[in-house]
């Protein structure tokens, strides 16, 4: 179960918990790795008082529910210090995920109706299109529990909701070939 995940002895780092199953992390390519840092860096400057980021931090959703996506942005009733390992969905004010080939249905598919019907409010999935990251903005239905799609950014994310954010997209990756 997902307070159970911490103790499980030998456990690979960055390992989820979705629908009762262990799902071990692969080596993430450089694309990953950069627009999850980038876009970290990027939005602290764009937190309301009280609201942190965090990165690669697990989120227990259910009872057989932990996954962990690659960011989330916690409101200020979080519990917050040295000993957390997971936080709770009803702390989650967005999650993104940044789509991987090794996690493709899950991050498309799956994670968002989890994230969905914990009643996480606002879920961006990114990805790479023609090397550079598209950002798909979606907001939570409070009726039907499930995601509708309310922008897709290709060069520039201009929002309003959760807060106020304008990130220039193209800053999130520059690949550089030999």
């Amino acid at each position: 179960m997902a307070e159970d995940l911490d103790h499980l002895p030998n456990l690979p780092a960055h390992t989820e918990l979705i629908d009762g199953s262990l799902v071990f992390a692969s080596a993430q390519r450089d694309f990953h790795q950069s627009v999850v840092f980038r876009l970290h860096v990027q939005l602290e400057d764009f937190l309301p008082a009280g609201h942190e980021v965090r990165q690669e931090m697990s989120v227990k959703l259910a009872p057989r529910q932990r996954p962990e996506p690659d960011l989330i942005v916690l409101g200020p009733k979080a519990v917050i210090g040295r000993e957390v390992t997971c936080y709770l969905a009803d702390d989650v004010v967005l999650v993104v995920e940044v789509v991987s080939p090794d996690s493709e249905i899950r991050d498309r598919v799956r994670k968002p109706v989890l994230y969905a019907e914990a009643g996480i409010p606002h879920f961006w999935l990114i990805e790479e299109v023609n090397g550079r990251p598209a950002v798909f903005v979606y907001e939570l239905d409070p009726v039907t529990k499930s995601y509708v799609i309310s922008g897709a950014h290709h060069d520039r994310l201009k929002l309003s909701v959760p807060f106020d954010i304008d990130i220039d997209l193209t800053t999130l990756y520059k690949s550089r070939t030999r």
